[in-house]
């Protein structure tokens, strides 16, 4: 089966570390699954008996193994093939792939094409973009990181926009000066001034949805922006406080983000909290 390669000389190379590894896994599925049937046929490695009855289509033309596990990875191969191999993954499937493990399998996958309708489970943005907003993981052209992030303030509620800011930014170590130059750029697009806001929010520190939560809480009830995992230790234990003040010394911490400790880790960081008062 033939896959065209996208010419790398238009694109960025993501840099992050899973990025990398993302660019072998992708050069080794794209010709195992999703599949584009006429390519199947025409190349002799299905018949159509077997693609009949082994395959279910997801898009005109595309199809997966009738057990194959529909997470947001195939949907996004899917919803690409069905683009002709020309769509840009964008918005929470872009954040994926770059690098933000928590986003549902279910989310809608975002593709800028130049492509007349939508189909369920994909939304279509014939919108602007640069060859300086797009990179290139394996076979897929996918929006930079901080194109991803301006997409991302733009399209979501703010709470959830931080929060995916805050993981791509823990993922790829984008930063708010970075997506400044495409503020100014689509300064004229809509939903730019919520983005500019959600953007400025932006801490990389936050580890997880819930940690956002609470930090935006803190600020819109008027307190400074507090400092994010604030390492602390002493000659007898060290630990992590998700968010706090130096000045008066106020740590506040999220459950959620000490999931995986023990009970003994866990009294041992409340032992240490007390002794550093």
């Amino acid at each position: 089966m033939h896959y065209r390669r996208f010419p790398v000389s238009t694109a960025l190379v993501s840099t992050s570390p899973l990025a990398r590894e993302l660019s072998v896994v992708l050069l080794t599925i794209a010709g195992m699954w999703p599949i584009v049937g006429t390519e199947a046929l025409a190349a002799g490695a299905l018949t159509r008996s077997a693609l009949r009855w082994r395959y279910t289509a997801v898009h005109p033309n595309i199809y997966v193994p009738r057990d194959a596990r529909r997470d947001l990875f195939t949907n996004t191969v899917a919803a690409w093939l069905w683009t002709g191999r020309r769509g840009i993954i964008a918005g929470r499937a872009a954040a994926a792939l770059h690098g933000v493990r928590w986003i549902d399998d279910t989310v809608p996958v975002e593709l800028i094409a130049r492509h007349g309708r939508n189909r369920p489970g994909v939304v279509v943005r014939d919108e602007q973009i640069g060859d300086d907003e797009i990179c290139q993981l394996g076979e897929l052209r996918v929006t930079t990181p901080a194109r991803t992030a301006l997409d991302l303030a733009r399209c979501l509620p703010r709470e959830d926009a931080v929060a995916h800011l805050d993981a791509l930014a823990a993922a790829t170590g984008i930063s708010a000066a970075e997506v400044k130059p495409l503020e100014e750029r689509y300064r004229s697009t809509p939903g730019i001034r919520a983005a500019r806001s959600a953007i400025a929010s932006m801490d990389g520190g936050s580890r997880s949805p819930r940690a956002t939560a609470l930090r935006l809480f803190l600020i819109d009830a008027g307190l400074p922006k507090p400092r994010t995992n604030i390492s602390l230790s002493d000659d007898q234990w060290e630990a992590t406080v998700a968010m706090g003040w130096e000045v008066p010394r106020v740590g506040v911490d999220c459950e959620e983000d000490r999931a995986g400790l023990n009970a003994i880790q866990n009294i041992a960081c409340q032992e240490l909290f007390q002794r550093l008062g």
